[in-house]
């Protein structure tokens, strides 16, 4: 068949969320005291990616409600669109073990971010 699995695409999408919060937050930023969840994922599969192929993702935000956000991904290979995507992440305090509200800050960031492509 050729094709990667259907649960690389969520690592593809892992990757390129990874990317986004560290142009947003720096590599500095203590995921041990706050930090996102992954409350829901969607996958459409429009073509396959074979395991050779080197797919280009897009991630940009959707939408900001108030305690999460939407991110819509885009995975092309060659300038073909394959796969899209979408994750509803959630803020989270790690120490009071439950979701909080998106600090103006992070709004703020997010929305400075509108699009960040990852190779």
């Amino acid at each position: 068949m050729g094709h990667v699995n259907n649960s690389v695409y969520l690592t593809y999408f892992e990757y390129a969320r990874v990317h986004y919060f560290n142009e947003l937050l720096g590599l500095g930023w203590d995921w041990k005291k706050f930090g996102v969840l992954v409350a829901k994922n969607e996958v459409s599969y429009l073509k396959p990616v074979l395991l050779n192929d080197v797919p280009h993702v897009e991630v940009l935000l959707e939408s900001i409600g108030t305690k999460s956000f939407t991110l819509a991904y885009e995975i092309t290979v060659n300038g073909e669109l394959t796969t899209t995507g979408k994750s509803v992440m959630v803020c989270f305090d790690v120490t009071k073990q439950s979701s909080v509200e998106i600090s103006q800050e992070w709004k703020d960031a997010l929305e400075k971010l509108r699009k960040v492509s990852v190779n």
